[in-house]
């Protein structure tokens, strides 16, 4: 009996000797390199293709540390909410709008790189703080609007629309002419968040550009008369009963729409990133452009919707954060810094480099229009945007009226503004 238990102590403390080796190994990556977890939001090919190629090339370069890339899609913010909570977070990790309202506690302070004193000061509000604090590295920085075909729209005899009213025209427009063929406005509702995105890039022209219809002023104070919001949530459902959205609305993917915009199967949609190149990829006849988000008012603007795209901040209490800020020291090199912006097709959040890329000549054309911050970074609390996703896929789906769905919004703004 003594022998036996003998025995068995001896294996306990084998297991646990060979899980803390196991540990070590699974830290150092099992082959004696420093292993980074980086999670981004990327969601498109090409926006993927473009980080990873840099990841490769950094590997190659540091062959002591090897980075494991994550692209959640849709479920990133359940992720990282779930790591935030367990304080067990990404050495480094997308902010996606929020370094500063949602993860500030959770970042290291990037002041003291050498790519700061290149940061274009349009980013200034965003990425830094009045100490002086710098929450991420942006990859890239986005002047978001509405992706259309312009082979398709050239066909038709349609010019890129400037007003709603013009928007609207253009997609029964298309409706009619393509007898039904053509999606007008694709949007892949099966992630909801991409219905969030229609929502909160309308709301900028809706409640903020037109000097007679500016409610910044109440957003900001909390007393804004949710009533004002109805006119947008009637508008895309107007869309839906009108059949100018495509059938699938609350089911598609946005993985489908680089194929579905090669085939000619989209006219407008509010995807932008890599889709333009990626789709001429398949199908060098099929030019995708860009155009400013229309002015919904008479009186009113068009406006790019902007702010960083991707970012990097690295998690200020990773056991790997000299290695985590090597990478970001590395992707923020000059070249670096340019192959990701034209590989994600959005311009560089840098100044020390010019960037080309696929839809140049659209911001050329209307380098004139300013660029306004994302309508829930700038007006809503945290946690509005899954508000905004849930709500507008229960309007399309019909089980909301606009008026309800605005009270809905009120209701939750309230509720989210207190925490």
């Amino acid at each position: 009996m003594k022998k036996l238990t003998y025995l068995f102590v001896l294996l306990l403390v084998f297991s646990v000797v060979a899980a803390g080796c196991g540990n070590k190994e699974a830290a150092t990556g099992g082959n004696g390199k420093t292993t980074l977890t980086l999670f981004s939001t990327m969601s498109n090919k090409g926006e993927r293709k473009a980080l990873q190629n840099a990841i490769a090339e950094f590997e190659k370069q540091n062959p002591d540390i090897k980075i494991d890339a994550n692209f959640p899609g849709n479920g990133y913010e359940d992720m990282l909410r779930v790591k935030m909570g367990a304080n067990d977070m990404p050495d480094l990790f997308d902010t996606h709008g929020w370094s500063q309202l949602r993860y500030s506690e959770y970042v290291a302070d990037l002041k003291d790189m050498d790519w700061v004193q290149h940061l274009d000061p349009a980013l200034n509000q965003i990425l830094k703080d009045k100490s002086g604090k710098v929450y991420a590295y942006p990859l890239n920085q986005a002047k978001d609007g509405i992706s259309y075909n312009a082979t398709l729209l050239e066909k038709y005899g349609i010019k890129p629309p400037n007003t709603m009213d013009e928007f609207i025209t253009a997609l029964e427009t298309v409706k009619k002419k393509s007898k039904g063929e053509v999606a007008p406005l694709w949007i892949p509702g099966g992630e909801n968040g991409n219905i969030a995105q229609v929502f909160d890039q309308l709301a900028t022209p809706q409640l903020i550009t037109a000097k007679n219809k500016n409610y910044a002023k109440q957003l900001e104070k909390g007393t804004f008369n949710w009533s004002n919001y109805t006119p947008l949530a009637e508008t895309m459902a107007e869309m839906k009963k009108k059949g100018l959205l495509n059938e699938d609305v609350l089911t598609a993917k946005v993985s489908q729409a680089t194929e579905l915009m090669a085939q000619n199967k989209i006219a407008f949609t509010f995807v932008g990133g890599s889709l333009g190149p990626d789709a001429t990829e398949l199908n060098p006849e099929v030019k995708v452009g860009t155009v400013p988000v229309p002015a919904i008012h008479k009186g009113g603007t068009q406006s790019w919707i902007g702010g960083e795209r991707f970012t990097l901040a690295a998690w200020k209490d990773s056991k790997h954060l000299k290695e985590a800020k090597k990478f970001i020291e590395f992707v923020s090199q000059p070249e670096v810094a340019k192959k990701i912006a034209e590989g994600t097709s959005s311009a560089s959040a840098l100044t020390n480099n010019k960037t080309q890329n696929y839809y140049s000549k659209y911001y050329d054309k209307y380098s004139d229009i300013k660029v306004e911050p994302y309508f829930d970074r700038k007006y809503l609390p945290s946690g509005m945007w899954a508000v905004m996703s849930s709500t507008g896929q229960e309007l399309l789906a019909g089980s909301l009226t606009p008026k309800q769905l605005s009270k809905e919004m009120e209701k939750e703004y309230k509720r989210l503004s207190k925490q």
